[in-house]
C-alpha cells in the first residue's frame, strides 16, 4: 500500500487543479462510460421484456425480482464508495478499481444475458436471481469509483461539465448502439434461436466493454486529494451528507428520475412490440428505405443488412421499427448533451437542468394521446422528449461533482467517492423501484405472451408508456427545487477551493 505525494496529484506541468483537460483524457474517460452504457441500456430497455419473452419468467415473478435485487444491492454502492475514498494505490483512488472490475464485468454481464440450457421455469428464475445480483454488484465494483474519477480529475466546475458532456457523448454513442442494433443483431446471429441471439450479442459488448475500460484506466489522471489533514471517518462521511442540502435535492431527483427511465424504457419494448399498430409501422419503416423492397441497396444499405437492421418480407417490424425510434432519440440525445455546458456555463447548471425535465415530463405526458397508428407522431414526440433531456444528461453527474465540492467548502472534508456512491444507490434503487412497478403493472393488466393483445393489456401498455411514467420526471422536477449551488455560487466555491488547495504544504 502505497501513499500519495503532492505530486501525484500536481505533476510539475501542472501548477493547480483547475487546468484545462487535454482531448485525449477526456476523450479515453468517456469511453469508460460507453462500456457501462452497453450494460445500463440493456437493463432499463430490453431487460424486462428479455425475461419475460426469452428466460420465460412470468411479469409478478420479475416485478419483485428487479426491486429485491436491486435495492438490496445499491446498499452496496456506499460501501463501496467508502472503499473507493479509502484505496492507497499508486495508480489513485480510483482509477485501479475500472481496471481489477474490468473481465470480471464483462464475464458476468454475458452471464446475465445467456438462457441456461435444460432447465424449468423456477431453474431460470433462480438463475437470473443469481447472475443479476452478481452483474449489480461488479456493476457497482467498477461504476461508482468510475463516477468519482470524475469528481478528481480536475477541480474547475466549467472543465467538469465538459468532462460530462464527452462522457454523455461517448454514453449515448453506446446507446445508439444498444438500442439500435440489439434486437437486429439478435434476430440475425440467433437465426430464429433468440436465446442463441442474446447470448452471442452480448458476448460481443462484452468484450467491446473490457477494451474501452482499459483505455479509461490508461489515459486518466487523480488530481484532487482529500484536506491532508482529514480523518476519513464513515461516521462524519455520513453527517456530511445529512447536512448537504444540495447532495440531498440530487438524491431525491436521481431517485424518480431513474424510476422513470426504468418504467419507460420498459413499457417501450411492449409498447413498440404489441401496442403499435404493425402495418402501420411497416409502411413507415418502408418509406425509410429500411426494407428489401427499398429501390436502393447501396453499400449503406449492406451495411445496415449486415447488422440486421433491414427488415425482410415477412419480418415482424416492431423490430426495426423500434430501433429507429431509439437511435432517433440517441441522435438528438447528443445534440443536447453537446450543448449542455454553453447553455449551463450562461443560465447555471440548475436552471438548465430543471427547465429540460420539465419539457421531457410533458412530452411524456402527451404520448398517452397517440393513436396505433399515429406512427410519425410517435417519431416527433420522441425529437421532442430527446431535445429537452438531452441537456440534463452530462450535467446531472456534474452537478453530484458540484455538491462534492460543496460539502468540503462548508466542512473541510472530502468523500469524493461516497458523495457518487449515495447518488448510484440512489439511481439503483430508482431502476428497482422502475422494474418492479412495470412488472407489477404488466401482471396487474394480465399480461403474458399469449394475452399480449387483449384490450386491458394494450391499455396498460398505453398508460405505462405515458402518464405512467411522467409522474416520477415531475417529482424529479419538484426535488430540483431544494438544489441551491446556483451559478454564482458555484463559481464562488471553484475560486476559494482552489485557493484552499493550493495553499496545502
Amino acid at each position: 500500500m502505497l501513499s500519495f505525494s503532492r505530486e501525484s496529484f500536481y505533476p510539475a506541468h501542472m501548477s493547480d487543479p483547475q487546468n484545462k483537460l487535454s482531448f485525449v483524457e477526456k476523450a479515453g474517460y468517456s469511453v469508460g462510460d460507453a462500456a457501462a452504457n452497453f450494460v445500463f441500456q440493456l437493463l432499463i430497455i430490453f431487460q424486462a421484456g428479455f425475461y419475460t419473452d426469452v428466460m420465460g419468467i412470468s411479469a409478478a415473478a420479475l416485478g419483485t425480482l428487479l426491486l429485491l435485487v436491486r435495492f438490496a444491492d445499491a446498499v452496496f454502492d456506499p460501501v463501496m464508495g467508502a472503499i473507493a475514498d479509502r484505496t492507497t494505490h499508486r495508480w489513485g483512488k480510483f482509477r485501479p478499481w475500472v481496471l481489477w472490475s474490468a473481465v470480471p464485468f464483462a464475464l458476468v454481464f454475458w452471464a446475465a444475458f445467456t438462457v441456461p440450457g435444460g432447465t424449468g421455469a423456477g431453474a431460470r428464475l433462480a438463475y437470473a436471481a443469481v447472475t443479476y445480483t452478481l452483474l449489480m454488484m461488479v456493476y457497482s465494483l467498477n461504476n461508482v469509483p468510475y463516477s468519482a474519477l470524475m469528481g478528481v480529475m480536475t477541480g474547475d466546475s466549467s472543465e467538469r461539465t465538459g468532462l460530462a458532456s464527452y462522457r454523455f457523448v461517448a454514453g449515448i454513442g453506446a446507446a445508439f448502439v444498444v438500442q439500435g442494433f440489439t434486437l437486429p443483431l439478435v434476430g440475425k446471429l440467433g437465426g430464429g434461436d433468440d436465446a442463441k441471439g442474446w447470448s452471442l450479442t452480448v458476448a460481443i459488448y462484452a468484450v467491446v466493454a473490457i477494451g474501452f475500460f482499459l483505455i479509461t484506466f490508461f489515459t486518466t489522471k487523480e488530481r484532487i486529494q482529500p484536506p491532508k489533514d482529514q480523518e476519513m471517518n464513515l461516521k462524519h462521511d455520513l453527517a456530511d451528507l445529512r447536512q448537504n442540502g444540495p447532495w440531498m435535492a440530487m438524491f431525491g431527483m436521481t431517485l424518480f428520475v431513474f424510476i422513470t427511465l426504468s418504467l419507460r424504457g420498459g413499457s417501450y419494448y411492449y409498447y413498440f412490440t404489441y401496442y403499435v399498430d404493425a402495418p402501420s409501422l411497416r409502411a413507415f419503416v418502408e418509406k425509410l428505405g429500411l426494407a428489401t423492397s427499398a429501390d436502393s441497396h447501396g453499400a449503406g444499405f449492406a451495411i445496415l443488412d449486415l447488422f440486421g437492421l433491414v427488415m425482410k418480407p415477412g419480418d415482424d417490424p416492431s423490430k426495426i421499427g423500434f430501433s429507429v425510434f431509439n437511435m432517433t432519440g440517441n441522435l438528438v440525445q447528443i445534440m443536447g448533451v453537446l450543448v449542455a455546458k454553453p447553455l449551463a456555463d450562461r443560465f447555471g447548471k440548475k436552471a438548465v437542468f430543471t427547465t429540460g425535465l420539465a419539457g421531457a415530463t410533458l412530452v411524456q405526458i402527451a404520448f398517452f394521446g397517440l393513436e396505433p397508428t399515429s406512427i410519425g407522431a410517435m417519431f416527433l414526440m420522441q425529437i421532442l422528449s430527446a431535445s429537452a433531456y438531452g441537456p440534463t444528461i452530462p450535467l446531472l453527474w456534474a452537478m453530484i461533482g458540484d455538491t462534492a465540492d460543496y460539502s468540503e467548502w462548508k466542512t473541510g472534508r472530502r468523500a469524493t467517492g461516497f458523495v457518487f456512491a449515495g447518488v448510484v444507490f440512489a439511481l439503483k434503487a430508482g431502476l428497482g423501484f422502475g422494474g418492479a412497478i412495470s412488472g407489477w403493472l404488466l401482471a396487474a393488466y394480465g399480461y403474458t405472451v399469449e394475452t399480449a393483445h387483449d384490450p386491458a393489456v394494450l391499455n396498460g401498455i398505453r398508460w405505462m408508456a405515458s402518464v405512467y411514467s411522467a409522474v416520477p420526471f415531475g417529482i424529479g422536477v419538484l426535488c430540483m427545487l431544494f438544489y441551491s449551488i446556483t451559478k454564482e455560487l458555484n463559481l464562488r466555491m471553484t475560486k476559494e477551493l482552489t485557493a484552499r488547495r493550493l495553499a496545502q504544504p
